[in-house]
């Protein structure tokens, strides 16, 4: 009988403090080493330097990446070039939190690779795994890992990808068994909890929980449940409120809240065609609201915000559809 047997390993994200030291590499190689260049380029990118300019890279100053940049430094030199290493506290014009963001950008385009790569995988192979599918997804947790190694800061995207490899190892689990549905009045009053800059199935779901469960509910952010134990997390790895089999955390919340609102049935299956982008219900209504929280993220609106704007638009779609 075919099985997939994977494990996959993830620490709990933890609120980033920005680091006050630096070590960066500035080299210079002949313009005819280009061969040489193009490795250096590879190395540096594998160990998740941050590029400030053509001939510098910077990493969080740490024993093992000075080890690491000391060994390349070493290659330029051998190859007729020059090599400085520099320990620094400060760069100016560039604030710690401003390198730690591009750090996490630069990740966050790793991650965004993957869960395109593991989307294509599960699409795939949702009605039946092919003779591939074991050999695919052990490729793709191992680029996962390799990219958790260079994850200095925790990007917020890195869960994205732990959930859909979840869900991709549980394509040959079958169904779960339906979960008791849950009274809307022991959840009344509470604080919920998500991540950091909210997209449209966390978004949505805070929009769902004031719509159909509480009119008052406290949203809060933190990449880690655990430090905010009264709170109710969702959308997050391995809480009762998130991704569970083929379902988004919306979908979920409807499920286990036992919501058959009929507009709300429908924008359901939106929010996961456009979160989960597997075509499963071949809906296209929620991916323009997707791009608009994607642009207002990257235009600098609180997380607070963003959940205000996105339950507007939740709004306006499930009147919409009630008429």
């Amino acid at each position: 009988m075919f099985q997939v047997e994977i494990s996959i390993t993830f620490n709990s994200l933890s609120p980033v403090i920005a680091p006050n030291k630096w070590i960066l590499l500035l080299y210079g190689l002949p313009t005819k080493k280009g061969a040489a260049r193009v490795n250096l380029w590879r190395q540096l990118k594998k160990c998740g330097a941050l590029p400030l300019k053509t001939s510098a890279y910077l990493l969080p100053d740490k024993p093992e990446h000075h080890e690491r940049l000391q060994w390349l430094a070493q290659q330029v030199r051998d190859g007729g070039g020059e090599a400085t290493i520099i320990h620094v506290t400060e760069i100016e014009m560039l604030g710690s939190e401003d390198i730690v963001r591009q750090f996490n950008e630069a990740r966050a385009t790793d991650y965004a690779a993957l869960l395109s790569a593991l989307t294509e995988l599960i699409a795939r192979n949702r009605k039946r795994p092919d003779e591939s599918f074991a050999a695919d997804l052990e490729k793709l947790t191992r680029q996962f890992e390799e990219i958790r190694k260079i994850d200095f800061f925790d990007c917020p995207r890195a869960q994205d990808a732990q959930m859909l490899l979840k869900r991709a190892v549980g394509l040959r689990a079958g169904k779960s068994k339906n979960a008791p549905t849950l009274a809307t009045k022991r959840f009344i009053g509470k604080t919920w909890l998500t991540r950091p800059r909210p997209e449209i199935d966390r978004v949505g779901s805070a929009w769902l929980i004031r719509k159909f469960i509480d009119p008052k509910a406290k949203f809060i952010f933190s990449t880690d449940a655990a430090k905010h134990p009264d709170a109710i997390p969702y959308d997050m790895f391995e809480v009762e409120f998130s991704h569970h089999g083929d379902a988004c955390t919306f979908e979920t919340l409807v499920k286990r809240f036992g919501i058959a609102d009929k507009a709300v049935l429908k924008i359901a299956e939106m929010v996961h065609d456009a979160d989960l982008e597997d075509g499963k219900f071949q809906t296209t209504g929620c991916v323009g609201i997707d791009q608009v929280l994607k642009g207002w993220a990257k235009g600098g609106l609180s997380d607070e915000e963003l959940l205000r704007r996105g339950g507007e638009c939740f709004d306006a779609l499930h009147q919409q559809f009630r008429k």
